[in-house]
């Protein structure tokens, strides 16, 4: 038996209107007691599930309001761009710059992580490294997993605050530095600290933010004149000698 066309429309128009729905209210929508029946609608509509909630909660692809880390939650029930829980918990770990904790993720979530991170690692589709006593799951490509270890004991090193001796020897160090030398090392510091590592870095420094950003960019882009940096003998003609008579 085909399914009657107007039930794609009425799923449509309940989802549209409650912006969330389990099957059991799909199914009442329709009018029918066959699961599958809801699953072709669904499917056809372009629609994703919870990856809260055991999956029990749907919506349209149309719907959802992606943050800027592809999740979405309404009225506490959680959909993601990547997919169920262990897909979403597999791209995060993977894709991560410096790795995730499991109270991160969590965080993130909103969800218990622990079962599923350990079911992925077991299947080899993340990684993971232990540090102070607690995982960091990250990717299972060695070369990958290496940078993100790196990239997370950078981020460490600089959430650490800098000693008043410290905070003076760098300030001693920069002040004997040309203008560009103090513009592309400020750049280099904020690229090691990552998000936020213009404004703390000028901050430290007393430059201006704009000033740490275009060394971090003259980095980035290899866009440093070179010719401008002294070379050894502080740019003094070499003296020639005169043959003795």
């Amino acid at each position: 038996m085909n399914t009657p066309r107007y039930s794609k429309k009425n799923i449509e128009l309940f989802l549209i209107n409650n912006k969330i729905g389990t099957l059991n209210e799909l199914k009442r929508t329709v009018g029918t007691k066959v699961d599958m029946t809801v699953y072709r609608i669904l499917k056809s509509l372009s629609s994703r599930s919870s990856y809260s909630h055991g999956g029990r909660f749907y919506t349209l692809d149309s719907i959802a309001e992606f943050d800027d880390n592809g999740l979405w939650c309404h009225q506490s029930v959680c959909f993601s761009r990547y997919g169920n829980l262990l897909s979403t918990l597999e791209h995060f770990a993977r894709k991560s710059k410096a790795g995730y904790f499991a109270s991160e993720l969590e965080k993130l979530l909103h969800v218990e992580v622990r079962s599923p991170l350990l079911k992925l690692f077991k299947k080899g589709r993340i990684g993971r490294k232990k540090i102070s006593g607690a995982y960091l799951y990250c990717s299972p490509v060695p070369a990958i997993r290496k940078k993100q270890l790196l990239s997370h004991r950078v981020q460490e090193a600089a959430a650490t605050d800098f000693s008043d001796e410290l905070k003076a020897a760098i300030i001693l160090f920069v002040s004997l530095l040309d203008e560009q030398q103090r513009r592309l090392f400020a750049g280099l510091e904020a690229l090691k600290i990552g998000h936020g590592g213009d404004l703390q870095i000028a901050e430290l420094l007393g430059l201006h933010p704009q000033t740490v950003a275009k060394g971090r960019r003259e980095l980035q882009e290899h866009d440093v004149q070179f010719d401008r940096i002294r070379a050894a003998g502080g740019g003094r003609k070499q003296v020639e000698k005169k043959p003795r008579r």
